[in-house]
């Protein structure tokens, strides 16, 4: 799938900006020039030689301040996704194969959840169990999982009943086989397409909460927190937002590109695509390969 998605521009693009968001994450605070709430010089400075991106109201520099806080913004987002796929996805494809109690009750809690609005019930869950990161990303995993529970339980219904799966039951395989073998083959790819935008969705919903205060508390260096700080000194610095709104952009962009890559590599018209390719580049080879060959172009 990889080297599929490899072979399209939207996935070299979303590759290329996902490699430069993960090295952001891993190694962000060690690049950065000073220490994120070390206050270095004057408030308010304009970008300069040795602060890029100037000061903020404290006197502590921007650049290193975002640097410092991307790895909890982006690990935070992957966290909110792993924790939505492993509460969405699994009910949804067990609620195929549990009865209708499991699936009844399934069903009702997946509705309310959606019923939810994000801030009212991350703000709800920290004011009940405390302002903590912990708590606001698992209040975010919680609330999309829906997401992962309809794509897994769709795609699930679909599987369960094509003629192959039937003639599997019928030959004796268990639901355990059946599920392994045949089920995860094809909920997989739109699960990879929803776990793809999840992560860009977490972010943009992390950056949210963050920018009010909420999960993470002042001074930690975070993208919405460094927004926040900035927004309040717009008028004395107009360009100050736009290196963060820039990250949580381009980090939604990729994922959405992702998504669209591993949409076309997986469906059935992304395979035509992929197939039309390999043949015009083969056709293209075959024609560099005569035109070397002394008299090929009379051949």
């Amino acid at each position: 799938m990889l080297r599929n998605i490899l072979r399209l521009r939207t996935g070299r693009w979303a590759v290329g900006l996902l490699a430069f968001l993960l090295l952001l994450g891993l190694f962000g605070g060690t690049l950065a020039p000073y220490e994120p709430n070390q206050t270095v010089g004057d408030s308010l400075l304009g970008p300069s030689a040795e602060h890029w991106l100037g000061t903020d109201y404290l006197g502590r520099d921007v650049l290193s301040r975002i640097l410092a806080g991307s790895a909890l913004s982006l690990s935070g987002a992957l966290f909110v996704a792993l924790l939505a796929f492993l509460f969405g996805a699994i009910p949804g494809v067990l609620s195929v194969y549990l009865g209708r109690t499991f699936e009844w009750v399934s069903l009702r809690v997946t509705d309310t959840l959606i019923a939810l609005p994000f801030l009212v019930f991350a703000v709800a869950m920290t004011a009940l169990l405390g302002n903590g990161v912990v708590q606001a990303l698992f209040a975010v995993g919680i609330l999309l999982a829906p997401v992962f529970y309809r794509v897994a339980r769709t795609a699930t219904l679909g599987v369960e009943g094509s003629q192959y799966v039937e003639a599997a039951v019928l030959a004796g395989a268990s639901t355990r086989w059946v599920v392994s073998k045949h089920v995860l083959v094809k909920v997989l790819p739109p699960l990879a397409i929803a776990f793809a935008t999840t992560v860009g969705t977490g972010l943009a919903v992390i950056a949210s909460l963050t920018f009010l205060s909420i999960g993470v508390s002042p001074p930690t260096a975070t993208w919405g927190g460094v927004l926040a700080t900035d927004l309040q000194f717009i008028a004395v610095r107009p360009s100050a937002p736009f290196v963060p709104v820039a990250l949580i952009l381009i980090s939604v962009l990729a994922c959405n590109l992702l998504a669209d890559a591993v949409r076309d590599v997986t469906g059935e018209s992304g395979r035509q695509l992929l197939a039309r390719k390999a043949a015009s580049s083969s056709r293209r080879r075959a024609r560099t390969a005569t035109a070397n060959i002394p008299g090929g172009t009379h051949v």
